[in-house]
């Protein structure tokens, strides 16, 4: 896994062969971020990562300039690996929380400036997600909220929605409050 921007950008870590996640591929990364920089600034935001995986999302914010990043996933294999990354940079602006998203959705009453959710595609509750994103207390004006998805969703009936972007297989719906 590499970081492709930034303050840690081209850094490369190597990523345990027994992480279940699927990690969201350099290429969509990357256009993420270009569309993203077009709509904010990141310096001095704070980021949410629910779903973390290999925490590929929360590094590429932090290293941005993001001044808060928290990252929330259940694995224990992901949040080692993700913990371990943080060691290596050094950065203590990265909050990790090992837990189960719904919950922390549920009981959240920080508010956040950018929010990236990337659950697994076959997930049973996959079509809530960003409904209760959406309508969470993590959000205040002007908050954006980026869900990756593959192209059997559609979430462009949910308010706030801004636009979806397709890179490969790789979707993401963009909405802001």
């Amino acid at each position: 896994m590499r970081i492709i921007r930034g303050k840690y950008g081209r850094r490369r870590f190597d990523v345990p062969h027994n992480i279940t996640a699927r990690p969201t591929t350099d290429f969509a990364r990357e256009n993420l971020f270009n569309v993203l920089e077009n709509m904010t600034d990141f310096e001095d935001k704070t980021a949410l990562d629910l779903f973390a995986g290999t925490g590929a999302m929360s590094l590429e914010f932090l290293s941005r300039g993001c001044k808060s990043v928290t990252a929330v996933e259940i694995a224990a294999t992901q949040v080692n690996f993700i913990r371990s990354v943080k060691e290596k940079l050094g950065d203590n602006n990265l909050k990790i929380i090992r837990g189960d998203v719904f919950r922390f959705m549920a009981t959240c009453s920080q508010t956040f400036d950018i929010i990236f959710a990337d659950p697994p595609y076959d997930h049973p509750r996959f079509a809530e997600i960003p409904e209760l994103i959406l309508e969470s207390r993590m959000l205040k004006t002007g908050t954006i909220v980026i869900v990756e998805h593959s192209s059997s969703h559609n979430f462009s009936t949910l308010a706030g929605f801004r636009e979806q972007r397709a890179y490969g297989s790789v979707n993401f719906s963009i909405f802001i409050v």
